[in-house]
């Protein structure tokens, strides 16, 4: 199936739609911004190291932020319920072309794309259409609350799910923790899905844990897919469909310097050009975000909202730059802070190796609480909670209450995905 063919009938809120994952690219960003890129994180982990202060750095503008209000308007959290039927979509689609033939299809997605809290809507959407349901929902698969199982009781434990009918995983890692007793029930599973014992499924999994079971599990030979990267113009479209949800006016967003246009996309504004409007000046700032997040919706989305200001640099000067007799030019619903002028969080610096273990065994498990995590890094609860502390002011990790599950921040995703880089962890392929 061509990405094109795709594009065509995804919703807005899956911009791409979904691919073979083989086939998932990166956004490429410029040289230029390569460099930039290299040399800001080697000043702020020079900075980091000599800073006494371990606190999120202090943005680098004066500019007045937008309230919440604002934000939650201009740029709100997604619709997974929509995102579920694009899925849905998609599969069907790609079941049509026969470019998917398995009753149980594996997604995957790198963390924070919202795969998990879509697949999680399933059965609100009735028959998706992946596969022949007669006439059945899809039913959710909940994880057991302890994970150490023996052979033999995993086997009892899916005996009890009903998986003869359209089931879904929203996410794999749930169900598994890398110990000797803690693998059982995924080995399981995926020993019925090869067996051809269960009816048709989806099994959503996050990046880093496929990593693990995909070379754990090489000759099952799931071929997953996933959802396209979000390149430059995949974000314009899909942060104007968040702005301008529910039939609201299409947002109008600006560079904060030179007033350089970044919503509406420049599709939108050729359609204004045929009205006489003159054509916009873009900025590259979506192609150096979708390079900076890696294509990933939830990171772009998290840098996105970061970004967002109320006011320009300098009025004056956005008015001079503008042409005086399109008043359409001048007007704007936020403003954007470029990248380079944009507090984002920072790796404390240390000369051990477990920050890296507790970082990688959080994004392999997709979070988790801290005895599961003292269980599969070793680490001492003292040393997780001082290490785990030092993250959390950092903005590099949360905690999630009442649960008590650490997780990966969106916002320091990046930074935590390239100091696992830095350190020769495992890395996915997103």
């Amino acid at each position: 199936m061509t990405d094109k063919a795709n594009d065509n009938t995804a919703d807005s809120c899956l911009p791409g739609g979904l691919i073979p994952a083989e086939q998932w690219a990166q956004p490429q960003t410029s040289v230029q911004r390569s460099l930039k890129d290299a040399v800001r994180h080697v000043l702020t982990q020079l900075q980091a190291g000599v800073s006494q202060a371990e606190e999120p750095f202090e943005s680098m503008d004066d500019l007045p932020e937008l309230s919440a209000a604002q934000q939650s308007r201009l740029a709100p959290e997604p619709d997974y319920s929509r995102q579920a039927e694009a899925i849905a979509c998609g599969l069907k689609q790609a079941r049509s072309e026969g470019a998917l033939s398995r009753e149980v299809v594996c997604l995957v997605a790198p963390p924070f794309s919202g795969l998990q809290q879509a697949l999680g809507r399933f059965p609100e959407i009735g028959k998706p259409g992946v596969a022949d349901s007669d006439g059945e929902g899809w039913s959710i698969i909940e994880p057991p609350h302890t994970l150490s199982f023996s052979d033999h009781d995993a086997g009892e434990w899916w005996d009890g799910r009903d998986l003869s009918r359209p089931w879904v995983i929203p996410e794999l890692a749930d169900f598994w923790l890398r110990s000797l007793s803690g693998l059982a029930l995924v080995r399981e599973l995926f020993r019925r899905i090869a067996n051809g014992d269960t009816g048709p499924g989806i099994v959503g999994c996050s990046s880093w844990c496929w990593r693990y079971w995909g070379h754990y599990l090489e000759n099952a030979q799931m071929s997953p897919w996933t959802p396209a990267a979000m390149d430059a113009e995949r974000l314009g479209v899909w942060f104007s469909y968040l702005a301008s949800g529910n039939g609201k006016s299409p947002v109008v967003a600006r560079m904060t310097g030179d007033g350089l246009y970044v919503l509406p996309p420049a599709e939108a504004a050729e359609v204004e050009k045929t009205k006489g409007n003159k054509k916009r000046k873009y900025s590259t700032f979506l192609r150096d975000l979708a390079a900076t997040s890696r294509g990933n919706p939830g990171v772009a989305l998290a840098i996105w909202q970061r970004s967002l200001r109320a006011q320009p640099d300098d009025d004056t000067k956005l008015e001079e730059a503008d042409d005086k007799s399109n008043t359409q030019n001048k007007a704007a619903d936020c403003w954007i802070v470029p990248l380079g002028r944009l507090s984002l969080p920072s790796m404390p610096q240390s000369k051990e190796s477990v920050t890296g273990f507790v970082l990688h065994g959080l994004l392999l498990h997709n979070g988790l609480d801290m005895d599961s995590l003292e269980a599969v890094t070793g680490v001492s609860a003292y040393e997780l909670s001082l290490v785990l502390s030092r993250l959390k002011r950092a903005e590099l990790v949360t905690c999630d209450q009442p649960e008590g599950r650490w997780q990966v921040t969106p916002i320091g995703y990046p930074t935590v995905r390239r100091h696992l880089q830095s350190w020769g962890f495992p890395l996915d392929q997103f």
